[in-house]
């Protein structure tokens, strides 16, 4: 073709054709080999090219792909459910279907909302979110992110969800203890809850792990736990943002079991598919669906591809493979062998700042001074600077920039499929030092650092 028709996402960029995938590996059109150091957008973690789940595709697809959910449900659909009932904690126990992680939290919003009008409280119906946040790019996910640079355009269509800030111990203020700084920060909700009123707030929404406004941002012990106290104390739903950590990317099968909380929504994508469809989930406790099946009995929530039997088989599979290879365990192994290597770049190389991370989510902040912390502004591009330079050389990763009110902040993430072996994530690290190296020696040149 001399032209394409394709809306891209930097309009007017030539990008390389994707030929196939194998492993950890992705191949263009001209059999130039990349390393997919963040399973696309932390997405794949079961590898590329796995033919346990295309032969369920293919299987599934034999019988029935598509079926309305108001019309049927299906065997894949169920079975689907039931396996993610047995992963989640607590009595998170039932699943709404739907094709993206933006859809997912979207719809935890409304359930939320719903749940109190179905208790006889229409007033709760405020959502409390972070800056420094991102939970989709629909209006209402993008009206709870904080992702200042992705609100920016639409924000007289948004409403003001963020609040609070999300702690951040790279940058947590001099002069306080972790375990101080961890409960400042959650008070944060409790002071947020009481300007607001309790009686207007449905529901406090969180990431566990920071993603793409921050670089795998992980919170200090006890912010959780005092979340938590603070939602039962003011009788306010917490909404798990799973969509990036969730199905064993921090090496538990759900970024909150870390901390040991129950949220009582937990919304899902990218690993539950490993990118082998569109396929995401708003997980819900039995006691707000007990609620609403005594109440108006349904949810008011749905769209045409919701509970696709082809994309549950899909799902399904792919969960199997996970349990039956061990991958969640693999997750936390091989994470802890990246993010000690990931440590040892940002020893030795004067423009990472911190490298940090849980399981295979980890991140990288570039700095321009380390004793400072300093930011470099984000029209100097660092971080797209050095994920250009990694691409020449043949490894793929992931943005997370304006973590710094959208002024400032640059960080990557670095999540490759949960089958990546040592030998790789060597390999891995060689091509990111070279290519933070290279960048390092363009910005001296270009007189941008000191």
């Amino acid at each position: 073709m001399t032209r394409s028709y394709v809306i891209k996402p930097v309009l007017g960029k030539t990008y390389p054709s994707v030929a196939h995938g194998k492993g950890i590996y992705l191949y263009d059109q001209n059999g130039k080999r990349y390393l997919d150091g963040c399973g696309g957008a932390v997405t794949v973690s079961i590898g590329h090219g796995v033919e346990e789940v295309a032969e369920a595709m293919y299987a599934q697809a034999k019988e029935v792909s598509f079926a309305y959910r108001s019309h049927f449900s299906s065997a894949a659909v169920e079975e689907l459910g039931a396996k993610l009932a047995s992963w989640a904690p607590g009595s998170l126990n039932w699943s709404f279907f739907v094709s993206s992680g933006s859809e997912a939290t979207e719809t935890a919003q409304k359930i939320a909302i719903q749940y109190w009008q179905e208790k006889g409280r229409p007033t709760k119906n405020r959502i409390i979110s972070r800056w420094m946040s991102y939970h989709g790019i629909t209006m209402g996910a993008l009206s709870m992110s904080g992702h200042v640079l992705r609100r920016k355009r639409f924000v007289p269509l948004l409403a003001d969800y963020p609040e609070i800030v999300a702690p951040y111990p790279y940058r947590m203020p001099s002069g306080m203890t972790m375990e101080e700084y961890a409960l400042a920060c959650a008070n944060q909700l409790e002071t947020a809850i009481l300007r607001l009123g309790p009686d207007q707030v449905a529901a406090f929404i969180a990431e566990p792990v920071i993603g793409a406004s921050g670089g795998a941002v992980v919170p200090p012990d006890g912010y959780f736990q005092r979340i938590r106290e603070i939602c039962n104390q003011y009788e306010v739903l917490f909404i798990a943002d799973e969509v990036m950590t969730g199905v064993g990317r921090t090496g538990k099968a759900f970024g909150v079991d870390h901390w040991g909380v129950v949220p009582d929504l937990m919304a899902l994508g990218k690993g539950m598919s490993a990118g082998y469809t569109p396929m995401a989930a708003t997980m819900v406790t039995d006691e707000i669906i007990e609620t609403i099946a005594n109440g108006s009995g349904e949810i008011m929530a749905g769209h045409t591809y919701s509970a696709n039997p082809q994309s549950a088989a899909v799902s399904l599979a792919v969960l199997r493979y996970i349990e039956k290879h061990g991958l969640i365990a693999k997750s936390a192994e091989q994470g802890e062998y990246l993010l000690s290597g990931l440590r040892q770049l940002a020893s030795e190389l004067p423009l990472i700042g911190e490298a940090r991370g849980l399981g295979m989510l980890c991140g990288v902040e570039f700095v321009r001074d380390k004793a400072s912390k300093e930011a470099f502004p984000l029209t100097v591009g660092v971080a797209a600077r050095v994920i250009a330079k990694c691409l020449e050389k043949g490894l793929i990763i992931y943005p997370a920039v304006g973590g710094l009110e959208g002024v400032a902040g640059d960080s990557i993430i670095v999540s490759p499929p949960f089958t990546i072996t040592k030998e790789e994530i060597d390999e891995l690290l060689a091509i990111l030092k070279e290519a933070v190296i290279a960048v390092h020696d363009d910005l001296q040149q270009q007189g941008l650092l000191d």
